[in-house]
């Protein structure tokens, strides 16, 4: 995978379920909304298409939903895909509730890409997280048809993909699913 150019998808279109239904993307922390935290992560994009509902940001970004909502993350990684108005050898992939990514995040990511077809963030327990670098070209050929998008698990998406793993350091992998998490990471 070539360390050129990259595009971006920050997934937010999920239902908050566990924060009583909650746009995540809204949330803040620090005086900085998470949406505004996973923009700045991504400052390097030539695009960045965000997978939610439309916000304010001081960034010029394309929003997108999937269609139906709330398929999942899969679902939300093929639509933002298919919005790009460019047409990028890689794709930087962002969660929206993983505030403690950074731009080295991402040039790390980047970097472990670099032979494969992407990297991908990996906590302490070796689970991947939704934080990853993808060539283009092998995700497109790894996509199933638009029907089957819908429920479409990642590990299924990204199963025929050869992907580096990325350790994270420090809290580069904790997220907010729940006000606990949100509280745990104002302390």
């Amino acid at each position: 995978m070539s360390t050129s150019a990259f595009a971006a998808i920050v997934l937010a279109g999920g239902q908050g379920a566990r924060l009583g239904g909650a746009d995540k993307a809204g949330i803040e922390l620090g005086g900085y909304t998470l949406l505004d935290r996973a923009l700045d992560a991504l400052m390097d994009a030539t695009e960045i298409v965000v997978v939610g509902d439309p916000v304010p940001t001081g960034v010029p970004v394309t929003f997108v939903r999937e269609d139906p909502k709330y398929g999942g993350p899969a679902a939300g990684l093929l639509t933002g895909l298919a919005s790009l108005a460019g047409d990028p050898a890689s794709v930087v992939v962002l969660a929206v509730d993983m505030p403690r990514v950074t731009p080295r995040t991402i040039r790390r990511l980047r970097r472990a890409a670099t032979g494969h077809d992407g990297g991908v963030l990996v906590d302490g327990r070796g689970r991947r997280q939704l934080a990853m670098c993808l060539d283009v070209a092998m995700l497109r050929a790894a996509a199933p048809t638009y029907e089957l998008w819908h429920g479409l698990a990642m590990r299924q998406l990204l199963a025929p993909l050869d992907l580096a793993e990325v350790a994270a350091l420090g809290e580069e992998a904790r997220d907010v699913d729940t006000w606990a998490d949100l509280r745990d990471l104002r302390t």
